[in-house]
């Protein structure tokens, strides 16, 4: 009863307002379900013409829809969203027309197999941080540390599983001298005093699909702050020598302000800051220890 009462619901959302077709133009309507029929929010549509080339991609309205306007042609399309099987079909755009192909309904797709519990030592060798700022709010620099060394503790649970990362401060590298001697001095990251960085991470939440997310703290500059890691888990693996590797991405924001970072007073003194926030982006390999 309540499925069929959401069904009617939102057969009796209004999709977006359509606009007149370009001269000479056609439009795909696009629907995507989930496996009980309802809406998917977010779900990613590549459409690629027939050399394989793309020409669009774009991600679903909160009622499962998306147009795209196309030239007359026909085209491939892939519909994939975290934690389904990907979606492919052809259709064909008319000129001055509006075609509505069959609503999509994406399947669940398998989970993919979970580190075995015990400890997983983080390979620098294989894995990387960087981050992305704005230079005094204009154009985004692009930096990364060099050095780290940290681990993973799985727990019978993964909900129970921790992970420690520290970072050598004085690694930083922006590909600038000047500025990075600058972030490493008293200004800023003050290595001098701070010789770490270090994020400890006390349990593993499930969001669905490949995505977890990891809360835990991030010590930086003598202030330790709450920060939650955005996980996309990528599965287990083989090395070349014969080693068990597990792999994932993640991704945080930070503030600089939350940890006494002042960039007002480094452009007192004239000196090149970064922006206020900072995206911080880790692709990590571990490897399984005995």
């Amino acid at each position: 009863m309540a499925l069929a009462f959401l069904n009617r619901l939102r057969d009796r959302t209004p999709h977006a307002t359509q606009a007149p077709l370009p001269r000479g133009a056609g439009a795909l309507d696009l629907a995507v379900h989930d496996p009980v029929g309802l809406p998917m929010a977010g779900a990613e549509v590549s459409v690629r013409d027939a050399g394989g080339q793309e020409v669009m991609r774009g991600r679903t309205d909160p009622n499962g829809r998306l147009t795209a306007t196309l030239a007359p042609a026909g085209y491939h399309l892939v519909i994939t969203c975290d934690g389904f099987r990907p979606e492919r079909f052809d259709a064909e755009v008319v000129a001055g027309e509006r075609t509505a192909p069959r609503p999509v309904a994406l399947d669940l797709a398998p989970a993919p197999q979970l580190p075995a519990p015990g400890r997983w030592r983080l390979d620098p060798d294989h894995s990387s941080i960087r981050f992305t700022a704005r230079h005094i709010g204009l154009a985004e620099i692009h930096g990364r540390f060099n050095r780290f060394e940290g681990g993973l503790w799985i727990g019978e649970q993964m909900s129970d599983s921790r992970v420690e990362v520290t970072i050598d401060a004085a690694s930083i590298d922006s590909g600038v001298q000047l500025r990075d001697d600058h972030l490493r001095s008293a200004e800023f990251l003050d290595v001098a005093r701070f010789p770490t960085l270090q994020f400890t991470g006390e349990r593993f939440v499930h969001k669905g699909g490949s995505r977890w997310t990891v809360p835990g703290v991030l010590h930086l500059h003598g202030v330790s702050r709450n920060v939650q890691l955005d996980t996309r888990y990528l599965g287990i693996g083989t090395g070349m020598g014969g080693e068990t590797r597990t792999a994932c991405t993640a991704a945080a924001e930070l503030h600089r302000e939350d940890f006494t970072l002042d960039w007002r007073k480094m452009l007192a003194r004239g000196i090149a800051a970064i922006g206020a926030t900072i995206r911080v982006e880790l692709d990590i390999q571990a490897v399984q220890q005995d």
